[in-house]
């Protein structure tokens, strides 16, 4: 198979995935929407989701990791013309996939330990009261520092450069660098989320959808682009 056909496929099949398990997340578990609920809440309503539970937070972690050789193979198709700062973005893009795994890799593993302890009876007050620190405190560093933050930066910084790349080639349409730069920009406003600007989680959910409808769309053109050369 060649490169440009499996990259093409893997355009359109990672973003399926994370999406598919993000709306199991959803329906199961409230999320991300339960972020913003009582901490005692959090860890209940992951108790009483069990294995199944644990397991699709596993999976949805492993999507992130599905992302990382995306940037690596988009980069080998632009060869041996890919400009120097898609080079550059091949890295930033593989580092979007590493800290959003570094961010979720918590739930099935910490958040399940943490369940456990938060919610047995015989379980102190102070014990509950150290549950929460521990969690509080991973929340707002893998999860809202790295898993987010970083993520977000990444993610549309690697958009960004790959959609420069795109207008300037022949590989596919120009249109589709353009197009990209829209959402990869939406991505990017999720960082404000934490300086108070409310709308900024509402824009950034709709621009992962948008980015995620991007990619399949340039996945396809590839695709296209394969069987054209063919």
């Amino acid at each position: 198979m060649k490169l440009i056909t499996l990259t093409g496929l893997l355009l359109i099949v990672v973003p399926i995935a994370f999406n598919a398990t993000f709306f199991l997340l959803q329906r199961a578990f409230e999320y991300p929407d339960i972020l913003r609920k009582p901490t005692d809440y959090v860890l209940r309503r992951f108790k009483e989701g069990g294995a199944p539970l644990r397991r699709l937070w596993y999976v949805f972690a492993f999507s992130a990791v599905l992302f990382t050789p995306v940037p690596v193979m988009v980069g080998q198709v632009f060869q041996p013309d890919a400009p120097w700062y898609l080079v550059v973005g091949t890295t930033i893009g593989v580092l979007a996939g590493a800290v959003q795994f570094l961010g979720l890799i918590r739930w099935p593993f910490l958040v399940s330990s943490l369940a456990d302890m938060y919610t047995q009876p015989e379980a102190t007050q102070a014990t509950r009261d150290s549950v929460v620190v521990v969690f509080q405190a991973f929340h707002r560093y893998a999860g809202v520092a790295i898993g987010e933050h970083l993520g977000y930066i990444f993610t549309s910084t690697w958009t960004i450069l790959l959609c420069i790349a795109i207008v300037g080639t022949d590989l596919v349409h120009p249109l589709f660098g353009w197009l990209g730069i829209i959402p990869a920009i939406g991505v990017l406003m999720g960082v404000f989320e934490e300086t108070g600007f409310k709308a900024a989680g509402a824009i950034n959910a709709i621009s992962y959808i948008l980015w995620s409808v991007w990619l399949m769309a340039f996945g396809i053109a590839l695709l296209l682009s394969a069987s054209v050369v063919e």
